[in-house]
């Protein structure tokens, strides 16, 4: 069997546009996710007992059920109950945010919850709002305590953006079958799409490890 990789280095800026796509993507879904996470978890530990029980209700959904059938959803039946239709790149951002953040939500839950009760009793002993012992005691170290947690979540969402491409969104994966349907050379492209996930992902689990050895004492109590 021969090898030709002249598709990938024709086309090398087509792949690009997917990359930066893909990009993109992981990086806005990820933000909006630990944002709506780290509402959803504190509003689970702190919040009215009504909140709490729907809250919990939107996390073991989402556990529950497959990213994919999520996605599909969003951009084929969300458009059918509402009037609205979200262009397919929206409806991916949307779909793949809503889904992580649900396990985002129990990453931070699970720091909060680990942080020890003498911390908190000896924080509002000394006058502070729940607010405060909230923002400067629980918080702080509840975060060094998810990052090895955070940082398999962060690869899992890239990954997870490649089932944009059954919605038609020109992320790499999309842009790679695209190519290997072109050029008639599945194991080339398909193999170079495979190598890019790994140099990318490969950084990213390894760099959020680092930083946790760095700052893993003050997580310590």
């Amino acid at each position: 069997m021969e090898f030709d990789f002249s598709p990938i280095t024709d086309n090398w800026r087509f792949l690009l546009r997917g990359l930066e796509l893909t990009v993109v993507l992981s990086l806005a879904t990820m933000a909006l996710a630990t944002l709506l996470g780290l509402a959803v978890g504190l509003g689970r530990l702190y919040g009215p007992k009504w909140l709490r029980v729907v809250l919990g209700f939107y996390v073991d959904s989402m556990r529950a059920i497959p990213v994919l059938v999520v996605l599909v959803w969003t951009f084929f039946a969300f458009p059918i109950l509402t009037g609205v239709t979200l262009p397919p790149f929206w409806a991916a951002l949307a779909a793949l945010t809503i889904h992580i953040a649900a396990f985002v939500s129990e990453i931070v839950r699970a720091g909060v919850t680990s942080v020890r009760p003498g911390q908190t009793r000896a924080a509002l002993a000394l006058g502070m709002s729940g607010a405060q012992l909230v923002r400067k005691i629980i918080l702080p170290q509840a975060i060094v305590r998810i990052l090895p947690a955070y940082g398999s979540i962060l690869s899992v969402t890239i990954k997870d953006t490649a089932i944009a491409t059954v919605i038609a969104v020109p992320e790499l994966m999309r842009q790679t079958e695209t190519l290997a349907a072109q050029t008639f050379r599945p194991i080339e492209v398909y193999t170079t799409t495979m190598i890019i996930f790994f140099l990318i992902l490969f950084p990213v689990t390894r760099g959020v490890d680092a930083i946790y050895r760095r700052v893993a004492h003050l997580g310590q109590s």
